[in-house]
């Protein structure tokens, strides 16, 4: 997720990943640096944060009010190229799935504004340092595969870029209502 200007992002938190990957994250992954928790992109760009009033929170608790939660594990250490190494959801429907719900109840809000033809769910561990430092971490996380998850809730986070922080605005339990 980006740090420049305010941005908005849903995410699913994964918490029994944190003690695996948070210490590679925090050197690695400029997301965490600014609040990030360890989570799979459901939708990244979303609204702008001045639009996001309680319309859209109502439509975004109707939608995942739709989902059940569901059983997942980080099964295995992937790469983007050279350049981000990260965790493979299985299954990975079921994230494939939430993002394209999201992109039907938003339309013109694509994964990543669009730069990829294919919605891959993912877990980043690293997306910056040398090859090398990336590899370490590959090594260091591979070990402690399968990372067995549920996924319970979708976060709405917003980007503060006065603050340099990732901020929880809004979480939308799978299945149920939202919380502010």
């Amino acid at each position: 997720m980006g740090t420049g200007s305010a941005e908005s992002g849903l995410v699913l938190p994964v918490p029994t990943a944190t003690p695996v990957v948070s210490p590679w994250r925090e050197r690695l992954d400029l997301s965490a640096v600014h609040g990030v928790p360890a989570h799979v992109t459901v939708l990244y760009p979303f609204v702008a944060p001045h639009a996001l009033d309680g319309t859209v929170v109502a439509r975004l608790a109707a939608l995942f009010a739709t989902v059940e939660p569901f059983a997942f594990s980080l099964a295995s250490v992937e790469w983007f190229g050279d350049d981000v190494v990260y965790l493979a959801p299985t299954p990975r429907e079921p994230f494939v799935a939430l993002t394209r719900a999201a992109m039907a109840q938003f339309p013109g809000h694509e994964p990543y504004a669009g730069a990829f033809d294919e919605i891959v769910p993912h877990l980043t561990v690293g997306d910056r340092g040398s090859r090398a430092e990336l590899q370490r971490a590959a090594d260091a996380v591979a070990p402690h595969l399968p990372i067995a998850a549920h996924a319970t809730e979708v976060w709405l986070m917003v980007g503060e870029p006065d603050r340099g922080r990732w901020t929880v605005r809004s979480r939308f339990p799978l299945g149920g209502r939202a919380t502010a």
